[in-house]
């Protein structure tokens, strides 16, 4: 896979952030949209869709749910939050808040809105052309890979291919409080291995010593 040139790929990706935070596709979205900005990084991280404080704290994982994950990160990888989003570009399935059921919780994205925000995804990976996709949740999963059981596909890496482009996906499950997986066995033992691999990964380590050189923590919000 080529490497994209730093200073072209990032005046396209400084555009494509812009235009995502103005992006009006689907009305039941409630907005802002939630960007992690303009971060030029050939580890590109995929969650499923922000929550309601995300848009108020004007980042992705700005919650509970982030800082168990960056917790992950910063036990298993030796990278802590600031660092993260300083060198890891993060994306999303969706990427405005799909707002609360009427029984509660937040509501899962429609199929329509899915396939509405899947060209920004798609943008971001021909700009980026990532080497390493880490997907977080069964939702941000299924985008990639067929997913039923956390159990099939935690702790391992996946040559996988989506909009044209090749690179190593590996799976996390999702941060959230509410879900015990990552506590309880098998995901005590994959969890950590799934890290492991990301640690591993020649992209995260590039991406951990070099790229913040050329890197942008993001544009306004």
């Amino acid at each position: 896979m080529t490497i994209p040139d730093p200073i072209n790929a990032q005046a396209r990706l400084d555009l494509h952030v812009a235009s995502l935070l103005r992006c009006t596709r689907c009305p039941r979205m409630h907005k802002p949209v939630v960007s992690g900005g303009a971060v030029l990084s050939r580890v590109m991280l995929v969650g499923q869709a922000p929550g309601d404080k995300e848009p108020v704290m004007g980042r992705p994982f700005a919650w509970t749910a982030g800082k168990k994950l960056f917790r992950w990160f910063k036990d298993h990888a030796g990278v802590d939050e600031a660092t993260f989003r300083s060198r890891i570009y993060m994306a999303a399935v969706c990427r405005c808040f799909p707002g609360k059921k009427a029984s509660g919780g937040d509501r899962v994205p429609d199929p329509d809105e899915i396939l509405n925000c899947s060209g920004w995804l798609k943008a971001e990976m021909d700009i980026l052309q990532p080497a390493l996709v880490i997907a977080v949740g069964k939702l941000a999963i299924r985008q990639f890979m067929p997913c039923e059981k956390l159990d099939t596909v935690i702790g391992s890496s996946f040559p996988t291919e989506y909009a044209g482009h090749r690179f190593d996906l590996v799976p996390l499950p999702h941060p959230s409080g509410a879900s015990p997986w990552p506590h309880q066995e098998p995901g005590r033992v994959l969890l950590p291995r799934a890290l492991r691999l990301i640690a591993d990964h020649p992209a995260w380590k590039i991406s951990a010593l070099k790229m913040a050189s050329t890197s942008k923590p993001g544009l306004p919000r």
